[in-house]
């Protein structure tokens, strides 16, 4: 499989720095493996820049499977806390997929970032929301009505930076003509599905899609920092 990504992020209309790291930080195509990663951090402007770049570059780095560049970057977050005391209490999302030569993606996943298919007309997301609410929903406790406006909706229940961390792991083969997306959530909490599956279908390339994307959640407000990266998959 050949692979065609782009990212885009943008620190919206509030927020005063880009808590998001992503990478790869620019455009490209390749025949893979290629990894791709987006990290929404916590804990304060600087600890969130912080634990965001510390854990996309520890995982870039640790050149194992998905799980393990996961693990390998919430090692790296509790040994700065340890070292630097002042920055406990910072934390970040994590999901971070491997694009494999042979048409096969592998994922790993902490948080409330996510990871989306697009496959003949369908949008799913591939991921599970780590909050409270999300939690919730899945036991059967509220609604996906109630759970959109519940006061805890945003607080993480897993995050980059706790003591055993449990990472959620997904492998897929992947189809000529497919288009995935890893964003944080600074798109998903204001661009519904509809609008993002829109993008996604009539964006000519990944640049576009990704910028398109961008800029719709900042059109709706930008109240967060808001990251993507599209991959189209060419087969051979």
């Amino acid at each position: 499989m050949k692979y065609v990504w782009a990212t885009a992020t943008h620190v919206g209309h509030v927020r005063a720095n880009n808590e998001d790291s992503i990478t790869p930080d620019d455009d490209g195509a390749g025949d893979g493996p290629v990894v791709v990663a987006v990290a929404d951090g916590m804990g304060g402007a600087v600890g969130g820049e912080i634990a965001s770049r510390i854990a996309v570059d520890a995982a870039l780095s640790d050149g194992g499977a998905p799980d393990s560049r996961v693990g390998a970057a919430n090692d790296a977050v509790l040994e700065r806390i340890a070292a630097q005391p002042e920055l406990r209490g910072m934390g970040t999302t994590l999901t971070l997929g491997i694009f494999r030569e042979e048409g096969l993606l592998e994922l790993a996943h902490v948080g409330d970032s996510r990871a989306y298919l697009y496959r003949a007309g369908r949008l799913d997301q591939l991921t599970h929301d780590h909050t409270v609410v999300a939690e919730m929903v899945r036991s059967g406790m509220l609604t996906e009505a109630q759970a959109a406006t519940h006061p805890r909706r945003h607080m993480l229940s897993r995050v980059i930076g706790m003591e055993d961390i449990v990472v959620d792991a997904i492998s897929m083969p992947l189809h000529d003509g497919d288009r995935l997306m890893l964003c944080t959530d600074g798109l998903t909490g204001l661009v519904d599905d509809s609008t993002i599956s829109m993008v996604l279908r009539t964006a000519p390339a990944p640049t576009e899609a990704a910028w398109s994307l961008v800029e719709a959640a900042n059109r709706a407000g930008g109240h967060d920092n808001t990251s993507v990266a599209v991959v189209d998959v060419h087969g051979d």
